[in-house]
């Protein structure tokens, strides 16, 4: 077994409350990540189906459940915390340091009224989707195993439930900070920065610099997002994960026929976390976390309105970095890996015209490489004279397919195929959650046997809105 070694649960007590999973009647592995397992040094855990379930702690874990607060939707919540997520320990290896969580491990101090639990669909949504991810070199919570429980779930019906093992860098969140910001326990804050700098920025040498690596962290990550039409849909500051990683992938998708404003979660009812304006809520959310900093520059700089002076000063260098992240993002998925300030009217023209036919996000980029771009299009005029525009300027062909074929998958996890995977599940028929699961992990190349899964939704296909399943 593998040792663990948990720096998180030598913090001070009022950083997490320590609990133990409760068991299940029947656990099943459903999904299993021999890849990621060999990294951590969990390629036994294949047969462990007890410890992946929450039925056994392994030697060396220390379990408990982190507490956080949170603005959701902009309305403050504060005190939140791990309600159906216990934290087993840390693994460190010649990668870095990870955290093993179960997702769906049962009641812990801050359910509230919550059950703990997790059921299936949510559990193969979080696998299936953040594995994609992973594959395409997005930052991600990973995923290492899908594990029935044989007990249901109760949420409007009755579903069969499940437990998710995520790994992640940490799953120390904007919200943690606010957490103790809002009891203006300094103290806390100052041991937390500590924490996340030792762990995620060691390059870092004062609370600034934390605040720029994270900033300039976030930038990276939404134009990753941006670049693969990936709508989070619930962006609360408990779901911003400091060391950059996408976390929590309760109603997220991705956007079929394009649309800029796309919203599918059925909580974001003022399409406050649309596709468009997640660059937006991310800078809101670096600006509460800038929040907290306060005290702790103030000390350092000797006035609070130099501290405030300086933080706002590294926050409004976001817009910035994320427009040149975004810039990189699209030149590569045009075949541009040297991307100039002209790309970016010739990526937003494409953008556009594509919203306007409201075509194939993912498919129109696919094919560009292989020349099948055009037939997306309903107006294919339009495109015609675009593609001209295009041609002229990456002019080495070949070369611009190489650095596409990188940027663009080919497949993605669309979410009429996650929900016929999901209800295959709930009547007992994993295999195609397992078909998904394989063909996405490398979603770069496409067998012939999974055309298929590049096809976007009929209209009685389509799923309008997704849930996160609590």
């Amino acid at each position: 077994m593998v040792d663990f070694d948990n720096s998180y649960a030598r913090l001070p007590d009022r950083f997490f409350s320590k609990v133990d999973p409760d068991p299940v009647p029947q656990p099943e592995i459903i999904l299993f990540n021999a890849e990621l397992a060999k990294t951590l040094g969990l390629s036994d855990w294949s047969e462990r189906a007890d410890i992946l379930a929450g039925n056994s702690i392994p030697e060396g874990a220390e379990p408990l459940a982190q507490v956080y607060a949170a603005h959701q939707f902009g309305g403050w919540v504060p005190r939140l915390g791990d309600g159906r997520a216990i934290l087993l320990g840390e693994v460190a290896t010649s990668n870095g340091r990870f955290d093993i969580q179960l997702k769906g491990a049962g009641r812990t101090p801050y359910s509230r009224n919550g059950d703990g639990r997790n059921w299936l669909g949510p559990v193969l949504r979080e696998y299936i989707v953040s594995e994609f991810m992973a594959a395409m070199d997005v930052p991600t919570t990973r995923a290492l195993a899908a594990t029935a429980t044989g007990a249901k779930v109760q949420r409007e019906v009755s579903y069969p439930g499940g437990v998710v093992t995520r790994v992640a860098a940490s799953h120390i969140r904007v919200g943690t900070f606010q957490y103790f910001s809002a009891r203006q326990d300094v103290e806390a804050v100052r041991i937390l920065v500590d924490h996340v700098r030792r762990r995620h920025f060691p390059q870092a040498k004062t609370t600034l610099d934390v605040y720029d690596a994270i900033i300039a962290a976030q930038a990276k990550l939404i134009a990753k997002w941006m670049g693969l039409g990936f709508v989070h849909g619930v962006m609360n500051t408990d779901n911003m994960a400091v060391s950059g990683e996408t976390i929590d992938y309760g109603p997220c998708a991705f956007v079929d026929g394009y649309a800029s404003n796309a919203v599918f979660s059925s909580i974001d009812r003022q399409g406050r976390y649309a596709f468009d304006q997640q660059s937006n809520i991310a800078g809101w959310n670096l600006a509460q976390l800038g929040s907290c900093f306060v005290p702790l520059l103030q000390e350092e700089l000797g006035s609070q309105e130099a501290a405030i002076e300086m933080l706002s000063q590294s926050l409004n260098q976001f817009p910035d970095l994320f427009q040149s992240a975004w810039k990189s993002v699209f030149a590569a998925k045009l075949g541009i890996s040297q991307p100039t300030e002209q790309d970016l009217e010739l990526a937003q023209s494409l953008l556009t015209l594509m919203e306007k036919q409201s075509v194939d996000f993912t498919n129109v980029f696919a094919g560009l490489s292989s020349g099948a771009a055009r037939d997306q299009f309903i107006n294919a005029t339009e495109f015609d004279h675009w593609h001209d525009l295009w041609q002229k300027r990456i002019k080495d062909l070949a070369d611009a397919k190489e650095v596409m074929q990188a940027a663009n998958p080919k497949i993605i996890p669309r979410t009429h195929r996650l929900e016929q995977a999901i209800q295959a599940a709930i009547a007992g028929d994993f295999k195609p959650a397992q078909r998904l699961a394989k063909a996405l992990s490398q979603p770069r190349i496409l067998s012939p046997d999974d055309i298929d899964l590049t096809k976007a939704p009929t209209p009685d296909e389509v799923v309008p809105q997704t849930f996160c399943g609590t």
